[in-house]
This record gives C-alpha cells, sequence and structure tokens, in this order.
C-alpha cells in the first residue's frame, strides 16, 4: 500500500476529501497530512520500548590492533534496547556497556584493564577498549533509520513522494494518522485512539511471537510496553 493509498483511507474517516495526490501538492491539509505521517512512521518505529525485527540489522566491526573508534553505520538509528556486543576473541562472553561518559574516561585515566573489554558510544563513533585485535571482529544489531521505500526499491527515512511505501505496517500507520489528526482538530480521538492501541499491540505480538499479557483492552507481549504518544494540540 502507498502512502498515497493511506492517505485515501484516512481522508474520509477525518472529514477530508479524498486526494489523488499529497506529496507535492500545497494545500494546507495535504502538506499536513505529509507532515503527520513522517512523524508517526517515525513514533511507531523508534519511539516504542520495543525493537521490530524488519528494522534489525546485523553491523561488523573489523579490528586493526590500533583503532580505538569504529563509525556508526550510515544508516543507523540507535542500539536495540538490550543491545551487546560480541567480540570473535570472545565468543562466550559480550562486551561490558558503559553508558556513563566519565565512567568510561576513568577507565582509560586508570588504565583498567579488563578480561573481555567494554564499549561505550561518542558523537558518531562506538568506542571499544582493548582495541581490536588485527582481523578479529565484533558484532551487533542494531536498528536502521530507513523506514521508508521508494518505487524503484530503494529505502530511505521519510516519505517525499506518494508511491513510497511503509516498511512498517500500513494499517497501523493509517490508524495512528487517524486519532493523531483528530487530536491536533481538537476532535472527539478516544475510541481511535483505543483502535490503534489494539492493533500496535497485536502487530508487536506478530512481530516477537512472545506471550502476551493484558493491558486495559489491548494485548501486549510480557515486556512492558509504553505508549509515547505525545498529543499535539
Amino acid at each position: 500500500m502507498t502512502i498515497l493509498s493511506v492517505f485515501q483511507q484516512v481522508a474520509p474517516v477525518v472529514g477530508l476529501r479524498i486526494p489523488t495526490a499529497v506529496m507535492a501538492s500545497t494545500d494546507r491539509a495535504h502538506v499536513e497530512l505529509a507532515a503527520l505521517a513522517n512523524e508517526m512512521a517515525e513514533r511507531i518505529a523508534f519511539d516504542l520500548n520495543y525493537d521490530w525485527s524488519m528494522l534489525k540489522k546485523l553491523a561488523t566491526l573489523t579490528g586493526d590492533g590500533v583503532v580505538e573508534g569504529f563509525e556508526l553505520p550510515e544508516d543507523y538509528r540507535r542500539m536495540l534496547k538490550k543491545a551487546k556486543l560480541w567480540p570473535s576473541s570472545s565468543p562466550y562472553a559480550t562486551l561490558t556497556h558503559y553508558p556513563d561518559s566519565d565512567q568510561w574516561l576513568g577507565l582509560q585515566v586508570q588504565n583498567f584493564q579488563q578480561i573481555v573489554g567494554g564499549w561505550t558510544i561518542l558523537g558518531n563513533q562506538i568506542l571499544i577498549r582493548p582495541v581490536v585485535n588485527n582481523a578479529a571482529t565484533v558484532k551487533f544489531y542494531y536498528l536502521r533509520n530507513t523506514i521508508v521505500k521508494a518505487a524503484d526499491g530503494s529505502l530511505k527515512t521519510g516519505f517525499d513522494a506518494d508511491e513510497d511505501t511503509y516498511v512498517l505496517n500500513e494499517r497501523l500507520l493509517k490508524l495512528g494518522i487517524i486519532w493523531q489528526w483528530k487530536a491536533n482538530k481538537g476532535q472527539q480521538y478516544a475510541e481511535d485512539l483505543s483502535n490503534f492501541e489494539d492493533a500496535l499491540a497485536e502487530r508487536i505480538g506478530a512481530d516477537k511471537g512472545s506471550n502476551s499479557i493484558a493491558v486495559g483492552r489491548s494485548r501486549v507481549g510480557a515486556e512492558a510496553i509504553a505508549y509515547p504518544w505525545v498529543i499535539t494540540p
């Protein structure tokens, strides 16, 4: 389903005329729809306490025995919620994560020696100590930022053409646009939000295939799932 098809399903529900084109249009409602589609696509993809399998990508860092810092992948968005770095030199133990930069600096100043090693992210680099030996590797999964597919099959970070498609579930995107549009316009949206949350819980369950627990009307994965839906007045 293209993003134009999504808009055409959204339009009658929110009181708009069914559009024949949106992304190149200067009509105010169409501009708002385009902006909301990109915002909701980002929220669904990255703002949950969940990592979509469709967006996971494997990275491999290869050491040279000298370099401590490795550039993040070009399509990197964020690490997985429970990210682990697996070194080939120690396949049964992951590297220790140090999210606190002062702690990481302290380890360097104190020349603390670790059996396995540690890692942190600073700027656009992953730093690993001790340095990765020549030809040794470190592997990890991350979430890519390319959540839209163009008509030619190439991936990109957002919608900018009517023929673009969402790499995640289009129905979920449609329901998200509907409830947020109504909230933005001061209309009743509670039922639409519930419909969206039900669909979101179902998609997470289908994506993960895990046991589920009841939360309100919805069923969500056994890991807690937060819905950070900021309502724009």
